[in-house]
This record gives structure tokens, sequence and C-alpha cells, in this order.
């Protein structure tokens, strides 16, 4: 027997067009430890739209019913030139009932569960997943919640667990009254870890007023530098992660937290011996990261990706960060808030697809593919 299936696949050409397109298959039923799922919602993020579209100029796009074409910056075209001709299914994160299982036991007992899991290729209707790396989720908990239960919630419990595992005693990150700056603020004000959060808008500084959130800082102020290295003294935060990655965020960052640390202490031209750390986990800026070097010789910048972190923990510690997420999803510390729900076809209407790769705060989408 076989399913079909509609999903949507990226594809850059060789002459420099992007191709988002809905592409039809059947998939076969499940065998050993796989599961079939029907897909009941995906949370669309800004690493889906980075693989989807990228820095592809999406105004200038071609739209038709279940396909966007659109021009590639000629840079841009020559980075990615390694992924030329490759069809890329897209979503990484998703929920949805396991409606056909495999015979070995761990997948049976999946059958007629609500599940996420880390196949890829979520914007779907259906899809194949090892039973093994299928997470099983409260049959009440809201589809939202389900949907988004993965990348954010992962992430935000992962930043924390690599602050402990590195010795960290407190964390800055950026853009953050994001959907993930929200729950990171959230989680660390239930840790204990003291938080600095940057954001680029007086309205996004109100978001996270109004969850009670105390250390935040407006990059667009004239007195942001000074209020950064305030920020960073009261809390002793000296691990950032960067969403922005292009530009010079890591770099006044890096020098806010070594003007703390040389705070009472004799000028020193290879600045303080603190470790002082960044980690880049976004692309929102395309362009290169820029450092002026104005804060010593003691600092490492360095990429992170959530599920690289993940599976590089010990399984104690997994289970252990997935049972945090399911606790966090039930008490709202970790769910997700969507605006906007769109189906498959949808997602190709120019003004849902510019509207969606605008990532504005406040305006996450929920994809239903089965809706």
């Amino acid at each position: 027997m076989t399913t079909s299936n509609r999903n949507v696949v990226s594809t850059l050409g060789a002459d420099g067009k992007l191709t988002v397109e809905l592409v039809e298959e059947e998939i076969t039923d499940p065998v050993g430890h796989e599961v079939l799922i029907r897909i009941d919602g995906a949370a669309i993020n800004p690493s889906d739209l980075g693989l989807m579209f990228g820095p592809a100029l999406l105004e200038q796009a071609e739209f038709s019913p279940g396909k966007i074409v659109a021009p590639m910056p000629e840079a841009a075209a020559k980075a990615l030139s390694g992924r030329v001709g490759d069809a890329i299914r897209i979503g990484n994160e998703g929920a949805g009932t396991v409606i056909a299982a495999g015979e070995e036991p761990e997948a049976q007992a999946l059958l007629g569960k609500r599940v996420s899991g880390r196949p890829g290729g979520l914007f779907s209707n259906y899809r194949i997943a090892d039973a093994r790396t299928c997470l099983e989720l409260p049959d009440d908990l809201p589809i939202e919640s389900a949907a988004a239960s993965f990348v954010n919630p992962m992430t935000a419990v992962c930043f924390v667990e690599t602050m402990r595992q590195e010795g960290f005693k407190g964390l800055v990150h950026t853009v953050a009254a994001s959907n993930l700056g929200q729950m990171l603020a959230k989680l660390c004000k239930e840790e204990g870890v003291p938080l600095v959060n940057i954001v680029r808008k007086q309205e996004q500084a109100d978001i996270l007023r109004s969850i009670g959130t105390e250390h935040i800082v407006d990059s667009s102020q004239e007195d942001f530098n000074a209020r950064l290295i305030d920020a960073i003294d009261a809390t002793g935060a000296l691990l950032a992660f960067d969403a922005i990655g292009g530009g010079n965020m890591a770099s006044r960052v890096l020098s806010a937290m070594d003007a703390v640390c040389m705070k009472g202490t004799a000028y020193n031209r290879y600045g303080s011996e603190e470790m002082k750390k960044v980690y880049v986990y976004g692309t929102l800026d395309f362009g290169p990261t820029i450092l002026d070097r104005s804060f010593g010789f003691t600092w490492n910048v360095s990429g992170w990706l959530v599920m690289r972190y993940f599976m590089s923990l010990p399984k104690d510690r997994q289970d252990w960060v997935q049972e945090r997420i399911i606790k966090g999803l039930r008490s709202t510390t970790l769910a997700s808030k969507f605006k906007h729900r769109i189906g498959l076809d949808e997602l190709f209407e120019r003004d849902v697809a510019l509207a969606c790769n605008a990532k504005t705060t406040g305006e996450k989408y929920l994809l239903i593919p089965n809706g």
C-alpha cells in the first residue's frame, strides 16, 4: 500500500534561480522501526525560511499555484553553489498522529499516538520517521504547542544546558523578543539564570516587560553600549547566543563583557583573563560577522546548532532535556504562540510568502498541512 503525499521542496538551479514547489509523491507503508505520521501542524521557523528561501530576492519572484521561482543575488548563488541541484525538503519541526507503524515494538507502541520528531521535510501531509527518534506528546496538548515542541523549546533548554556545561553563570541573548527569546526569558526566570535581553525596538522591550523580564537593552538607543555594560555587570553574563550573525553585534557584546571584567583593574592591553564567548546560532543578517578586536585576547566566537549539540549529550542528559521540554510545554513556559494558520497551498501565495519571510516579531505562522 502507498499513501499520496505533497511536500515542500526547495532547489537552487545552476542558473542562480531558486525554485520552491509542492512535489507529489507516494509513500510506502512503514517497516521495522518506522512510523507514518499524519502531520497535524508544523511551525514555520527562521531556520526553515533560511533553507526554503535564504537570501533569494523574493520580492522579484514569479508566483504560481504550488510554485515560486526567485532570483538569487550573484554572490549568494556562488556561496550556495554546493546545494545546486539538490531538492531539499523543508520543515524542521512539527507534530502529528501516527497512523501506521512497522512491526518493531517501539513503532507499534506509538500507533494512534501524537508525536513530534526530527525526520525533516515536515512541510508535508505525511512523513515517515524512526520511532526511536520520536517524542510522544500528551494527547491534550494544543496543536500550537505540539507543533513547536522541538526547535525553540529544545534550543532554549540547550542554551541553559550549554551555559552550565561550560561553567558560565549567565546568558546574553540577541533578538530577545522573538518566540524563542520569550521562551528563554521564562525558562531562565524559572531556573534562576541571569539573562540579558537585547532587542531592537521599544515595542519589543515592552513585550518582554509584559512577561516580567528584567534586564532589557535596546540596541537602537544611543546609550546602548553603556546600558549593555551595566546589564552584564549586574548579571555576570559572559556567554551570549546571537541570532543575528552578520554585523558587529557579537563584537559589541564581547567589548561590553571585557569592560565589565576589567572594572577596578589596571590597564592591560591583552584584556581580561576571564573567558568571554559568543555563539552564533542564526543568520538574520547574511553579511559577514565583524569583530573590531577591542576586547583583548581571552574570547571565543563559534557556531552553534541545537541538534548537533543535543546529539553530543550523553543519553541521560538527552532524556532530561526531553522531560524538561514536556514540563515546559504543559506549564506554557515553552509554549509557542502563532498569529496565523495557513495551508500548504497558501504558503505559495505572494502576500503570505513575503509575510512569512519577513520574520516579524509576533507574526509567527503555523502550517496546517491537512487542514
